[in-house]
């Protein structure tokens, strides 16, 4: 019971960070599984099949508030679930000795990315045009592949890719990755299922991840109000590295003063892109004020009002991200 109630925890903290960055429900989960000691592809099968759940409640709510663009959502789908069953498929057939090092890498790279995004102002461009399919297939297919054979890495693969390309608005980039998902959890899950059967599930672990991924997703609205998406995404990045790096240092059989020298070193990037983040959020909130007041002294002045989109337009003269990623995490409906 106690093991259960740690991992419905472990459910509700991963949907929690999710749903204020719109990404790392997998990663997180499936980090924490390991550390506990859950074989990877058992960790990454648990994960996948609590996320058909999780993201099926991520989805309604997107739609419900208007963050879905159905025709991304068509294109990515699809190449992701063909993806996910691959991955899943092929971690299925790798023993458990040797995956343990391939997911922690996946994870590892996957946490650095995280640190390295959020430490410094999110830059895209201005949102207009189409989204090709030529684009949306291949990512999906990237994007699914790594998901599946590292518990995790739809959302960090998929998210910054559509917001960069500028072509679409973040709510919408957001919701409809999250939509997506939906399809790769289930397209993963069959793959584990042919590969592992269904003793590869641990069933009391979904059912306790689920529940706690469940209880978690109101309590992310509440959270992404309070919590800088900047901040968190650091944070969540070093957490993911230095846990992964534990199991890569112990595979690699590195001992002696290397080890703790590591450590430190990864502990000082950490501080270093926490640092980064903060200042860059400081920045980005400047210029959000700076922007409000010239709207406010307008009128009196007898100058047009700066329209209030401006205050959050994407690729701004200081690099700044869309205040509504940069300053309060997933954005809102509008």
């Amino acid at each position: 019971m106690r093991k259960l109630l740690v991992l419905a925890l472990v459910g509700l903290v991963a949907q929690l960070i999710d749903g204020s960055l719109g990404m790392a429900y997998g990663l997180t989960s499936s980090t924490l599984l390991l550390v506990v000691g859950v074989a990877p592809a058992a960790a990454s099968a648990s994960v996948h099949l609590a996320e058909i759940g999780t993201t099926l409640a991520a989805g309604v709510a997107h739609w419900r508030f208007g963050n879905v663009d159905w025709r991304v959502v068509t294109r990515i789908a699809l190449p992701g679930a063909i993806g996910a069953f691959a991955g899943a498929t092929l971690l299925s057939s790798i023993s458990t000795e040797s995956a343990a090092p391939w997911m922690a890498a996946i994870l590892f790279t996957l946490g650095a990315y995280l640190l390295v995004r959020f430490s410094r102002p999110l830059r895209t461009g201005r949102v207009g045009g189409r989204l090709r399919g030529r684009f949306l297939g291949p990512l999906g297919l990237v994007a699914g592949f790594v998901d599946a054979t590292g518990g995790g890495g739809w959302g960090p693969v998929a998210t910054p890719a559509l917001l960069v390309s500028g072509r679409l608005e973040p709510r919408k980039v957001i919701g409809s990755v999250d939509t997506a998902e939906f399809v790769v959890a289930g397209a993963a899950s069959v793959g584990f299922l042919i590969g592992l059967g269904t003793e590869g599930f641990l069933l009391p672990t979904v059912v306790a991840l689920l529940i706690g991924g469940l209880i978690a997703a109101p309590l992310a609205a509440w959270l992404v109000r309070i919590v800088p998406a900047q901040l968190l995404g650091a944070a969540v990045g070093g957490v993911i590295v230095l846990t992964n790096a534990r199991t890569l240092i112990r595979s690699a059989e590195l001992g002696g003063p290397l080890r703790p020298t590591l450590y430190v070193l990864l502990a000082a990037g950490w501080l270093t892109a926490l640092v980064f983040a903060v200042r860059a959020l400081r920045r980005t909130r400047r210029a959000h004020a700076t922007v409000a007041a010239a709207a406010a002294t307008a009128p009196a002045a007898g100058l047009p009002v700066l329209p209030e989109s401006a205050s959050v337009t994407p690729g701004a003269a200081d690099g700044s991200a869309p205040a509504d990623l940069s300053v309060a995490g997933t954005p809102g409906a509008r």
